[in-house]
């Protein structure tokens, strides 16, 4: 498991960490702090971190104090781990864009 500390946190490792995790909200507000350490360590995937933060912060704040049936939360958790894994943070600017178009379009309830 990569520490959240960790100064060389790069975007496959989010991927890989995500892949190891159960499915529930502790998982994606621990991404959202992953995403906050990748913007900060690389100035230049601040739009898609944010995206991707904002993505799952409207899925925890949906759920937040209620319960998360199991297949929802199964769900979003591929959904999200799919999302992730598409992303190419080194492409070239037309495939950045279309990454970060797809992120904006993406819903993890629907």
């Amino acid at each position: 498991m990569t520490d959240l500390q960790n100064p060389d946190l790069h975007a496959p490792d989010l991927h890989t960490w995500l892949s190891q995790q159960p499915h529930g909200l502790r998982t994606f507000r621990t991404f959202q702090q992953k995403l906050e350490i990748l913007s900060k360590d690389d100035p230049e995937q601040r739009g898609v971190c944010r995206l991707l933060s904002g993505l799952v912060g409207n899925y925890v704040e949906t759920f937040d104090e209620e319960p998360l049936p199991v297949a929802v939360a199964d769900r979003a958790y591929g959904r999200l781990l799919d999302l992730v894994a598409s992303l190419d943070l080194k492409g070239n600017p037309d495939r950045r864009l279309a990454d970060i178009n797809r992120i904006a379009s993406c819903d993890l309830l629907n």
